[in-house]
């Protein structure tokens, strides 16, 4: 599938991902491209679905997603979403680098009824030597409140306390504890269809339970800067992170594996 390419911002949008930590920008896709890939990958996260057991039996990160990467691997539609070279130009606008390489995909597919997205930075799981990285969010549905949309606490990502906490009950506590004591506001709107949100490594946000009827079926990507460096793991997450994403990359090196192919320009 075609999709099309170089996708120029203004500075303007630039600037406002610098200080908030995040930018939605709109009628990145057309509803038809959407439907295309929605139907790829639903043919993948559903057929996990029917192995998991009742929500009633999970915890609160198992309730919040059904949650798959690298689906590009799998089928060539989906690939063509992933390394479209739209994403990847926005992502290298807001970056501000010359080169964008992929970290890698996941869907993320909040069930009727599933949970709360607690809040936590991204960061704390990945292996990078720097904060050049950002993440598509990518809504395959209009998306209400109702369904659970991304909350950012906007400029949040110069907070440094709080980084530690892996995403769960203790960071929806102790962050929203910490969140609330700060200036940062909390930013929360629906999606139509076509908008992309795109978010840093470090800002803190969550997501609501999904109280509709309706799958919230979501795509992300998540892209770093050409030239990042694998740096020694800090955690355990980091560490698995390295030997999923990044497999055969070598401390204070370029991370270049074959899943973490330049795409763009």
């Amino acid at each position: 599938m075609e999709i099309k390419s170089p996708f120029p911002i203004s500075k303007t949008v630039i600037e406002r991902y610098k200080t908030q930590g995040y930018i939605k920008i709109k009628d990145v896709f057309s509803p038809e491209e959407l439907a295309t890939f929605e139907e790829k990958i639903d043919s993948i996260v559903l057929k996990e679905k029917v192995s998991l057991p009742p929500l009633a039996q999970r915890d609160t990160y198992s309730k919040a997603f059904i949650q798959l990467g690298n689906l590009w691997e799998q089928d060539e539609t989906i690939k063509s979403l992933v390394f479209s070279k739209c994403l990847a130009h926005i992502a290298q606008q807001l970056m501000e680098v010359k080169t964008v390489r992929l970290y890698h995909d996941q869907a993320l597919y909040k069930e009727a009824g599933g949970g709360i997205t607690p809040w936590h930075c991204d960061q704390q799981y990945w292996p990078m030597a720097s904060d050049k990285n950002i993440t598509a969010w990518i809504p395959l549905q209009s998306t209400s409140l109702k369904m659970g949309p991304l909350e950012f606490s906007a400029g949040s990502q110069q907070l440094l306390k709080g980084r530690n906490l892996e995403i769960g009950d203790e960071s929806e506590k102790e962050l929203g504890k910490l969140l609330r004591l700060t200036d940062f506001e909390k930013h929360c709107s629906p999606f139509d269809l076509g908008d992309v949100s795109f978010h840093s490594g470090w800002i803190f946000h969550r997501a609501g339970a999904n109280t509709t009827t309706q799958i919230r079926k979501v795509m992300t990507v998540i892209f770093m800067d050409g030239e990042m460096k694998l740096k020694t793991p800090e955690n355990q997450n980091q560490t698995q992170d390295w030997e999923k994403w990044c497999p055969g990359t070598k401390v204070d090196e370029v991370i270049n594996s074959p899943l973490n192919p330049i795409l763009y320009p």
